[in-house]
């Protein structure tokens, strides 16, 4: 919007870089130009402002699908003044001397006229395609033609503005047919989800399995290793049972020869003693041989009176003591000249 300033009698304008300035005095334009500032009479000038920059008009279709789904499509139409006189003619764009104001709403006029033809171009599409095919390169089709709709349009032309670009933002139906049509690629995406997740799980199977054998593998492993240490143990104790059976064997060898070895030279001590002691029996006894009843009886009333400690009474008859007696020293006489011719 231009900006006016009053000063008594006249006033002075200025406008923005990004408007055309058109001055009209009568029916005849006094000066036009981009982004323009004078002083003029209010009571003799008439003044229009267009844009120069672009500018965007929104759309919105309601269609029906030849397959009789609604469909809605959103859009934006760019376009930029090409010829300010000429749209200046069709359009009334003249603001007010006194704040700079549209007296009317051009712009508005403008964005009623490219979004009818807009929404009769898209909608004629719509009305002859199906609503999957609308849905999967509708953007495409619709914008293309819109486009070729109105740089084709002799309104467009003859108002001299020039179509920048069309845009389509969406292209939606219901949301019941949405959901219908989700239907489909969502199971799809679900089934193509279940059998990742499937995949997953069999390759975790698959690897459980593989860990479970390397597992037993090394049970057998460890079994086979432990039989082998059994076995050793048991050759071990074996050959150590052996060698102390065969130790012990050698000592019992060893002890039981000591043993015949004592044994056998004890015999010959005990024979030894007891031939001498028989030797000396027999010498004795010899030596008594000879001897008469009466020494012999005396001999063994002497042994009986060493045997004996203590006689307490001794009867002796007088008929048999004296030729005892007699006896006895007669034996005792001999036996001493026996032991010095000895």
């Amino acid at each position: 919007m231009a900006d006016i300033t009053r000063v008594l009698f006249v006033r002075h304008i200025r406008a923005d870089a990004s408007a055309f300035v058109l001055q009209y005095k009568g029916n005849r334009l006094v000066r036009s130009g981009r982004g323009l500032s004078f002083w003029f009479m209010p009571l003799t000038a008439s003044i229009a402002e267009l844009p120069a920059d672009d500018r965007e008009v929104s759309f919105v279709v309601h269609g029906r699908s030849v397959d009789y789904q609604d469909v809605t499509v959103q859009g934006v139409v760019t376009y930029r003044v090409l010829d300010p006189e000429t749209l200046a003619r069709r359009v009334d764009f003249t603001i007010d001397l006194k704040d700079g104001a549209y007296k009317k709403q051009p712009l508005e006029k403008i964005a009623l006229v490219l979004s009818q033809l807009s929404h009769e171009h898209a909608w004629g599409y719509i009305a002859t395609t199906d609503v999957r095919r609308i849905l999967a390169d509708g953007h495409t089709h619709i914008r293309a033609a819109v486009v070729a709709a109105l740089n084709e349009d002799d309104g467009v032309r003859d108002m001299g503005i020039e179509i920048v670009s069309v845009r389509v933002a969406s292209v939606r139906p219901t949301p019941e047919v949405e959901r219908a049509l989700e239907a489909p690629a969502r199971e799809r995406i679900q089934e193509a989800a279940d059998e990742a997740t499937f995949s997953r799980r069999a390759m975790a199977v698959e690897k459980e399995r593989a860990i479970e054998e390397n597992a037993l593998v090394n049970k057998i492993e460890l079994a086979r290793t432990e039989e082998r240490l059994i076995a050793q143990r048991g050759s071990n104790a074996q050959k150590e049972a052996l060698e102390k059976a065969a130790a012990e064997r050698i000592g019992a060898d060893a002890r039981a020869d000591r043993t015949r070895i004592d044994a056998a030279a004890q015999a010959i001590a005990v024979r030894d003693v007891e031939g001498a002691r028989l030797a000396s029996e027999k010498s004795r006894l010899e030596a008594y041989e000879d001897l008469p009843a009466t020494v012999m009886l005396g001999l063994a009333a002497q042994e009986v009176a060493s045997k004996i400690k203590h006689i307490d009474h001794l009867n002796i008859g007088g008929g048999d003591l004296g030729p005892m007696l007699r006896e006895l020293m007669e034996a005792g006489t001999r036996h001493l000249e026996t032991k010095k011719k000895e």
